[in-house]
């Protein structure tokens, strides 16, 4: 499959079939229609579990059950954060490292919304293609970008119609457990330079590198062992920044939660266990405010 040849791209497909899998559970938390039209184009996913049936073990199987309960958990919560801010007046929403999201065909936009996509571009010519096959229709107006979010982005968004003067959401799902903390900066700075109305932001992060005891949890073993994801070798290894932190500094208001509160709020989703793969995991939720409003001349 072009572009998922890399760990990083597998881990796509990956985040695609538990997404697929949480889409046939009786008590979903989310619905992703595409995510197995991804699995199933991909020889490298050849084999994989689709359906809750098909996992052996189901919910305690450490990988499809709690890891997969896990994305599920997560494209339910950021699903519901990037409705929110859309209904709230956010006019575009920008995916960084969009990987195989679906959320431009799957999600109700207001009318007008325009949703950027960026990644590479053999990962989107693949996106693309299978929905293309699959008969997907865009709900809103998707504008997919080819770019190295390690270098220069923001110039090509712009060119690519993007507009800073609107209220902007961003999400980076995923993204940030795998950059260099100097390439997280430069994006969080880059995403706040680039919203000059009201925005919000949200993203995952690990605040700590895990011990020993923590790196063999089972997740992380059955992910390396069963399809070929060393997800610890894919995280970056450097200290991670206190982003949440630099983006109260430039005037952002932020909130930081556990997976586990989510999972507490829906009543389902991984629960905390003993030297937990998911418990150095937090999501962080921003707003920034709009300009002040000058008033008219009387």
């Amino acid at each position: 499959m072009p572009g998922v040849r890399d760990g990083v791209g597998r881990t796509a497909l990956m985040v695609a079939a538990a997404r697929a899998i949480e889409t046939h559970r009786p008590d979903a938390l989310a619905h992703d229609p595409y995510a197995e039209h991804f699995v199933r184009a991909a020889p490298a996913a050849e084999g994989w579990p689709l359906r809750p049936e098909e996992v052996p073990g189901g919910e305690a199987d450490p990988l499809w059950g709690r890891l997969g309960r896990y994305f599920g958990l997560r494209t339910r919560v950021l699903d519901d954060f990037l409705t929110r801010s859309a209904l709230a007046g956010a006019r575009q929403t920008v995916l960084l490292g969009a990987g195989l999201d679906s959320r431009a065909y799957r999600l109700e936009w207001p009318e007008g919304h325009v949703v950027f996509e960026i990644d590479t571009p053999e990962v989107l010519e693949f996106k693309e293609g299978v929905l293309e096959r699959a008969g997907a229709v865009a709900r809103a107006k998707r504008v997919p970008l080819a770019a190295d979010l390690c270098e220069e982005w923001a110039g090509p968004l712009v060119a690519a119609g993007f507009d800073p003067a609107l209220s902007t959401v961003w999400l980076a799902e995923g993204l940030f457990l795998y950059l260099p903390s100097a390439a997280e900066r430069r994006l969080l700075t880059t995403a706040d330079r680039l919203t000059e109305a009201s925005g919000a932001l949200a993203f995952e992060a690990k605040v700590i590198r895990e011990p020993q005891k923590v790196r063999d949890n089972p997740v992380y073993t059955a992910a390396r062992e069963r399809i070929g994801v060393d997800l610890l070798r894919l995280f970056d290894p450097g200290p991670r920044p206190d982003s949440a932190a630099a983006l109260a500094s430039l005037g952002w208001a932020t909130t930081t939660r556990t997976p586990f509160d989510f999972s507490a709020l829906h009543g389902r989703g991984p629960r905390p266990e003993a030297d937990d793969a998911l418990a150095a995991n937090r999501w962080v939720f921003a707003a920034k405010p709009g300009p002040p409003r000058v008033a008219a001349p009387a």
